[in-house]
């Protein structure tokens, strides 16, 4: 799997999503809080999400072949509809299967530091992904970033 191109963007974010996952899991660990294993589990996904974005950009650029005249270039697409449902599906099922048991027995927050202490690290990470991807959209652009790439993209209407 190569770093170049949106790869380079696709392997910070699953860097920053696996510190992430990591944080919450400790925190879970120490505080016994139910959306902090939620929240891991999600980040745990969306790393697993980053690897499948990953492939589908390596499949996409196979050649032509007699099975595929046109190429493989929309396969990437497919792996991004997984991704979606992945995080649709099994993220939010396990995040209302946790709520409605934490309202069935609640308890109070114990330890206060423990989610602030994440969302510092949590920050930090995406912050990280974030201009890693601005970056990598930047020299395309010759503009501001982030205006840049909106005036550059295509439109879909």
């Amino acid at each position: 799997m190569s770093a170049s191109g949106g790869g380079k963007a696709i392997i910070a974010a699953f860097s920053a999503n696996m510190g992430i996952a990591i944080a919450k899991f400790a925190a879970w660990l120490v505080s016994g809080s139910a959306s902090m294993l939620a929240e891991g589990i999600h980040s745990l996904a969306d790393s697993g999400n980053q690897l499948l974005l990953l492939f589908g950009g390596r499949q996409a650029k196979k050649a032509a072949d007699d099975d595929h005249p046109f190429g493989y270039g929309r396969e990437r697409y497919v792996y991004a509809f997984v991704v979606s449902i992945i995080l649709f599906s099994v993220g939010g099922l396990f995040s209302i299967y946790e709520g409605v048991e934490k309202l069935t027995n609640p308890h109070e927050l114990e330890n206060a530091w423990v989610p602030i202490t994440v969302l510092v690290i949590a920050m930090a990470l995406e912050s990280y992904s974030l201009r890693t991807a601005v970056e990598r959209v930047e020299p395309r652009t010759h503009q501001g970033a982030i205006v840049g790439l909106v005036r550059a993209s295509r439109q879909s209407a």
